[in-house]
């Protein structure tokens, strides 16, 4: 189908700035292919369309757009070669296409870009070598080619200067490992999961910033050199891996002491089997690295003469001279997509310099809460700012503060960082004294700047919109005429099938109201209530999973897939992308899984299901978790660039889920909903295998139900005054302080 692109005020998508247009596009709902048209939009400075379901091939006619630093096409559905004409573009500084469905070769007139900084391609399905002319990019800071089926030797990258970061895992890479020294700067190695033979070269001993190199699971053999870890200085932040595990290595030269800041894996290579090594044992065991995960704490000295009112969202700021300074922070979602690095603390400093300088604030003013490692390699932090002391506001941010910090956040006017790469605003949260801020125009009139940034949104949407009009009507023209002349045929065909009811045009008309829109009652349910639904869900799918013969994995649960009758009971419905469970052996042994294309609704699909094709029972169980995050928050799966999950697992690790919880939902037992959230958050664990069964979902809700209260108050309609001062077990809804709250649910009754 023809995509739908749209402007909006609320998120960036189309705006204008001093440098040029920006097309931002990411994370909404669109699917289709991307029209030829768009490769004339000459100005065009950042194309960023990622996080969709963009289908088809990238149009040759991008290679015209001339002014572009910005391409982001990651995570979607792209086919098919990228064309080597977008060489062209001497202005790109990031090439952003990972966790597509491309293939064929990559392009060796890619080593003629003069200022590329990120080429990011993982996760494709490319044939051939990693070109030798890759070598000549000159001003590359990051290569990240991991599992693409590459085959061949390694390219000698030893003379682009600033190269901090090689990934080419998962690849069918061969050969030795090139001896020639790599740049000062670089901070991460990873090449493990292929087939490279030959010794660990010496050179990679002198690179003075490495944080991790990681050859496991090759063909390595010879010798390590003590060096790799004698030959650095390690800080109180620093952190050096050394991935070594699964190959022929047989000894060490020198002596096997790596300091304590050093992690060394050896397990699988022959070394570990030679008992004259001392202390081998502590570096031979098969435990598995972990990720860099912080939470990252104050410390506060004993403040007896302020008290801070942390029930509304006060707390004491740490890096102030005074460290009993209270006041209520800006809490800022903020992912780096593509950094640099393998280890955050030794660039924290230079970070915290980075944000404050970007956004004119003191060092005290952010603090940086919690840093977690995502999948695909990408930081996420939780940031709060604090406003300044000593001001008119002290302990505050006024509007215009909290709207100038929020434009600089999205409409990307940080400056350009090679070390930390592109970010992305994962929510900016409104609450306590910022909950009812007005973010829209002043009450006194629009002033000449909201004006002008008015009338050049609109430019640029006609502009962008205009691009792509001759397209559509022409498709849409098309479409028509098929359309007209299959309706001219049908109108005189009179099909009749045995066991299949017809309805006359009058009839449909009136069962649907004169076919009136996906809303019913509008009744809002209680927890209760959405708990049964819930359960009879549940149960409905493990029918399918386990008694259904032969067994079935649905493939679209989703919301608007799950009907009510009039009693509130919960049905299952629609099977068209359904397909059968792998059939096992007589012994009950066979996959666990059904390769097939990919298939679901953008927002409920499962993220393994998404990379690898293999749809299991599991995937069924991650969807359903997020219908559970609906019911619980009547948040969309994705909106405006925000994804339920990653939105409420920040609202749960911070301690302010209560804020996200439905506001129509009346009073509710503030145990019970932790527990389903619980339940929820387990289902949706990007690891297939740590979520539960569709029998554990069944029993969990059972149980949740079982012990559930029962107070003798209707849980359907809200009486959260009288709750909350009766009973401390129940929350009110009602009384959450919070910005940008779903009013829409996502639950529809279909009467009988």
């Amino acid at each position: 189908m023809v995509p739908h692109y749209g402007c909006r005020h609320n998120g960036p998508v189309v705006i204008l700035t001093g440098r040029g247009m920006l097309g931002l596009l990411n994370g909404n709902n669109l699917t289709g292919s991307l029209p030829v048209e768009l490769g004339y939009l000459r100005n065009l400075n950042r194309f960023q369309i990622d996080e969709n379901q963009i289908s088809g091939p990238i149009p040759k006619s991008f290679s015209n757009l001339n002014n572009i630093r910005h391409i982001h096409f990651n995570n979607n559905s792209l086919t098919g070669q990228i064309p080597m004409e977008l060489s062209n573009l001497s202005t790109l500084i990031h090439l952003l296409l990972d966790n597509n469905n491309l293939s064929g070769f990559l392009p060796s007139e890619f080593g003629n870009f003069p200022v590329l900084r990120i080429l990011q391609l993982d996760n494709n399905h490319f044939d051939g070598e990693i070109p030798s002319s890759y070598g000549n990019l000159s001003k590359l800071v990051k290569l990240s080619l991991r599992n693409c089926s590459l085959q061949g030797v390694l390219p000698d990258l030893s003379r682009i200067s600033n190269l901090s970061y090689i990934d080419l895992r998962r690849n069918r890479l061969t050969g030795p490992i090139p001896t020639n020294k790599l740049s000062d700067k670089m901070t991460t190695i990873d090449l493990s999961e292929n087939q490279l033979n030959g010794p660990i070269p010496e050179s990679l001993s002198y690179l003075p910033s490495l944080q991790k190199l990681s050859l496991e699971n090759n063909l390595l053999n010879g010798s390590i050199s003590a060096d790799l870890w004698q030959n650095k200085s390690f800080s109180a932040t620093s952190k050096l891996l050394l991935d070594f595990r699964n190959n022929s290595i047989l000894n060490v030269n020198g002596y096997l002491n790596p300091p304590v800041n050093a992690s060394l894996r050896l397990h699988g290579n022959p070394i570990c089997q030679d008992a004259s090594i001392q202390n081998k044992d502590q570096f031979c065991g098969p435990k598995e690295y972990e990720d860099y995960t912080n939470q990252i704490s104050k410390n506060f000295t004993n403040c007896t003469i302020q008290s801070c009112p942390t029930s509304n969202y006060f707390e004491y700021v740490s890096g102030y001279s005074n460290p009993c300074f209270c006041a209520s922070p800006l809490r800022i979602g903020y992912r780096l997509k593509s950094p640099s690095f393998s280890y955050f603390p030794p660039y924290q400093d230079q970070f915290e310099i980075y944000v404050t300088r970007s956004l004119d604030l003191d060092l005290y003013q952010l603090h940086i809460d919690s840093i977690m490692w995502e999948k695909g390699l990408r930081l996420r932090m939780y940031l709060k700012l604090y406003p300044k002391a000593g001001t008119k506001h002290s302990g505050t941010f006024n509007t215009s503060e909290v709207l100038r910090i929020r434009g600089i956040f999205t409409t990307w006017v940080f400056p350009g960082s090679d070390l930390f790469g592109p970010y992305e605003l994962l929510n900016f949260t409104l609450v306590g004294p910022y909950a009812n801020l007005n973010l829209g125009t002043p009450k006194k009139g629009i002033s000449k700047g909201v004006l002008v940034t008015t009338v050049a949104v609109a430019i640029v949407c006609a502009i962008f919109v205009s691009s792509i009009l001759t397209v559509v009507i022409k498709k849409q023209h098309e479409r028509y005429r098929h359309s007209s002349s299959r309706k001219a045929l049908l109108s005189k065909l009179s099909i009749k099938m045995d066991g299949i009811k017809s309805f006359t045009f009058r009839q449909m008309a009136t069962a649907t109201e004169n076919f009136s829109d996906s809303d019913g009652s509008g009744e809002s349910l209680s927890f209760r209530m959405r708990l049964k639904v819930a359960l009879d869900s549940a149960k409905g799918i493990l029918y399918l999973h386990t008694e259904a013969n032969p067994p079935i994995f649905h493939r679209d649960i989703k919301s608007t897939n799950i009907l009510l009758d009039s009693k509130f009971s919960a049905k299952v419905a629609d099977f068209g992308l359904s397909r059968l469970a792998p059939i096992l052996n007589e012994n009950g042994v066979g996959p666990n899984y059904v390769s097939t294309l990919v298939r679901g609704t953008p927002g409920y699909l499962d993220p393994e299901y998404l990379l690898t094709h293999k749809l299991t029972a599991k995937s069924d169980v991650y969807s359903l978790g997020i219908v559970f995050l609906e019911m619980l928050t009547s948040m969309k799966p994705i909106s405006h660039g925000k994804n339920i999950v990653r939105e409420v697992k920040v609202a749960h690790q911070t301690g302010t889920m209560f804020s996200i919880i439905d506001n129509r939902m009346g009073s509710y037992p503030s145990e019970y909903v932790e527990k389903f959230l619980n339940l929820a958050l387990w289902c949706v664990d990007n690891k297939p295998e740590k979520r539960p069964s569709m029998l554990d979902v069944v029993r969990e809700l059972e149980h949740i139900l079982e012990k559930m209260p029962k107070t003798g108050i209707d849980f359907s309609e809200p009486k959260s005054d009288y709750f909350v001062e009766s009973s401390s077990t129940f929350y009110s809804s009602s009384n959450v302080q919070g910005s940008d709250l779903s009013s829409n649910g996502n639950i529809t009754v279909y009467p009988r």
